[in-house]
């Protein structure tokens, strides 16, 4: 394939950033790709393993002469990123991002970058609970969706571009505007990783079940639970951070549906139980046959990495 890209820079080496490289090079969608990270352990892993074509020491040399910027960084770090990098953006560059949040992304990334790049965020609905450079894979796009969000100015051709890029990853490609897409992942993303973290947590504070017996009985539930609590703290601790009014209004609803099945429990409302069950269990089909998951056995986690 013909590279979309003459020269792509990764900000940030964790897991999303390491499989783009990868899934780059599969298809052949850059010409270069130039990788940094804040941590020199990273950076030494990176260059060890040989994920990019060359590794920078700082983000503003990475960027140097590159037409697509990637901002692979905890939503948290985004705005000082960019600050670092704005004096040194090629003219007609394009920035984008890969953070689950979008409005706050936003208004800490414009302001630091010039006029003459175009800025068009985006976030690929993917992930493992690993992360760092080793973690990463080609495939992880591979039927993933990846939302773009294209500012009021943004230039149809540059929005284009970045589409093709992303379907070259692997991914499906839609685009959402800033506030739908954090309403969205809240729903989602944002308040199920919540809930998982609370959960496991409860499972630690429960002293009447000891730690042996919370890991050694666990079945699919739980085990998936922990596996989504096992997500990086930093990202996930941003997220919430920086998707505060969203997250708030969905576990607004998601207490008021709990409180009405704890009162089903309560008073023996097994046909409001069947009934809401039955419900659920049809979103889970849909997702199923949208092929964002499998039904095999196991909840289809056996020997795969997502």
């Amino acid at each position: 394939m013909t590279p979309i890209y003459d020269r792509v820079a990764l900000i940030g080496l964790g897991l999303i950033a390491s499989s783009m490289a990868l899934a780059m090079k599969r298809q052949g969608l850059a010409g270069e790709i130039v990788g940094t990270a804040r941590s020199a352990a990273t950076r030494q892993i990176a260059v060890e393993i040989g994920l990019c074509d060359r590794i920078t020491e700082t983000a503003a040399d990475a960027v140097k002469g590159a037409d697509l910027v990637v901002l692979c960084v905890p939503v948290g770090a985004m705005g000082q990123v960019a600050a670092e990098i704005g004096p040194h953006l090629a003219r007609g560059a394009t920035v984008t991002d890969v953070g689950s949040v979008k409005r706050a992304v936003i208004e800490a990334v414009q302001p630091h970058l010039p006029d003459y790049v175009e800025f068009i965020p985006a976030h690929p609905l993917a992930g493992t609970e690993h992360s760092g450079p080793r973690s990463g894979f080609a495939e992880l796009f591979d039927n993933r969706w990846c939302l773009l969000v294209p500012q009021p100015d943004s230039d149809p051709e540059a929005v284009l571009r970045l589409r093709q890029f992303w379907e070259g990853l692997g991914a499906n490609v839609d685009e959402m505007d800033a506030d739908h897409h954090d309403l969205v992942l809240a729903v989602t993303s944002h308040a199920p990783h919540l809930i998982a973290y609370t959960m496991v947590g409860v499972a630690d504070d429960l002293r009447r079940v000891t730690d042996s017996e919370v890991i050694k009985y666990s079945a699919a539930g739980f085990r998936d639970f922990t596996r989504i609590a096992a997500s990086d703290p930093t990202m996930w601790r941003d997220v919430f951070l920086n998707n505060k009014d969203a997250t708030l209004e969905i576990l607004g609803r998601f207490t008021e549906e709990l409180f009405a099945l704890q009162r089903a429990i309560r008073t023996g409302d097994g046909d409001h139980l069947h009934a809401y069950f039955t419900r659920t269990r049809a979103i889970r089909r849909g997702i199923i046959s949208a092929g964002q998951d499998t039904d095999a056995p196991d909840f289809g986690r056996s020997g795969r990495k997502v």
